[in-house]
This record gives structure tokens, C-alpha cells and sequence, in this order.
């Protein structure tokens, strides 16, 4: 059985929504991304907002990528993965840049997944993809709609692999993806995101 068709060269940019039970997901994914990932991966996870977000620090250490916490007006690296502050929007500007927030809340979250996921999908359009993971709300299903309405590539976590399945079947309710996987799916697509010439030592 074919494996995904690889991603490199085609994908600029990965954005990932997660809330409940989203360290683990992202601690099984993120892990996956080759040395060599020419994409910039932005990810948003709801976390309390009284408290500062150690994510770029945990992940840091265990990913090949540089990961860090998104700054206001930085420019975007490839190969870089950013984490939302707490209680910061994280948005993508023509740049491209980020761009942090502190409009309302949406889906009673901030960061919120739609409002990175819109943002980016205007910047990137098709050379985008986009990620829905495990959730215990509705957050990301408008934002994955408008990836793909930008011709973006869409992913969803299969429901019944999510520990909370309700934001994966809200965003399939809202726009069918492209992929509906469990983890192990979506890693190996990410894996594609190095290069695609095996590995002579390998």
C-alpha cells in the first residue's frame, strides 16, 4: 500500500488545532517533521490563559525543528515551529509575519484555531495545510473551511481515535477534507515534508 504522496515543494506552511488532549497528539506528530522540513508550522492549542504557555519549551526538546513561541510582527522562518502565547489570537500578516492579538474571545478560546487558520489560509492559499485535531469544542471548523476555500489541503483527525472527538466531527460536519486519518496518518504526511530522496545511510 502507497504511503502519501510527498508534501515537499508543495506546502509552505502547516497550521495545527488541538485543545483537549492535544499534548499528546502534538507529542506523537510533531516528532515526525524531518530535520530537513522546509515549511513553517504554526500550531494553536487551548490552554488556561492565566497562565503562560510552556509548550515551545516541552516541544523543544523533542522535535528536530526550532520551536518557539510566536512573537508580534516577527517574520516567519521555514523549518520553525510556532506555538500561541496564552491568551494571544496568533495570526499570519503578508510577510509573511506573525501577528498577536487580544480581540474577543471565539468559541470561548484565545488563541483561537479559526482566527490563525483564516488568517493563514489568506497569506498561503493553496501551499497551506491544515490540521484539526482532538477537541471539546467547535473551534477550527470555520478555519478549516476557509483553507479549504482557498484551495489549501485539509486534514481532520479520525473522530474515534480523538480523546475528544467533538472538534474533529465539528469541522467534518462543516467541509468534508481531503484526509480523515488517525495520528499515525497524519505523521507520515507530515514526514513527507523533508525530502523526499531516501536516506543513503538508511
Amino acid at each position: 500500500m502507497s504511503g502519501p504522496a510527498p508534501l515537499r515543494g508543495r506546502i509552505d506552511a502547516v497550521v495545527i488545532g488541538a485543545s483537549a488532549g492535544g499534548v499528546e497528539a502534538l507529542s506523537f506528530l510533531l516528532p515526525a517533521l524531518p530535520a530537513d522540513t522546509a515549511a513553517a508550522v504554526f500550531v494553536v492549542l487551548h490552554l488556561p490563559r492565566d497562565r503562560p504557555s510552556l509548550l515551545a519549551d516541552i516541544f523543544d526538546r523533542k522535535i528536530r525543528l526550532k520551536a518557539r513561541e510566536a512573537q508580534d510582527k516577527e517574520p516567519v522562518e521555514p523549518g520553525t515551529v510556532y506555538f500561541a502565547p496564552s491568551n494571544y489570537h496568533l495570526l499570519i500578516d503578508r510577510g509573511p509575519n506573525l501577528a498577536l492579538s487580544v480581540d474577543d474571545l471565539v468559541h470561548h478560546s484565545r488563541p483561537s484555531i479559526d482566527v490563525l487558520f483564516e488568517s493563514a489560509a489568506d497569506v498561503y492559499q493553496k501551499r497551506l495545510m491544515g490540521i484539526i485535531l482532538t477537541g471539546a469544542n467547535e473551534d477550527g471548523a470555520e478555519g478549516l473551511a476557509a483553507v479549504h476555500a482557498s484551495g489549501g489541503l485539509t486534514v481532520v483527525q479520525e473522530p474515534a481515535t480523538a480523546q475528544s472527538p467533538q472538534m474533529a466531527r465539528a469541522a467534518l460536519k462543516r467541509q468534508a477534507p481531503d484526509y480523515v486519518l488517525p495520528l499515525g496518518g497524519i505523521a507520515a504526511m507530515l514526514a513527507t515534508l523533508g525530502t523526499a530522496t531516501p536516506s543513503r545511510d538508511g
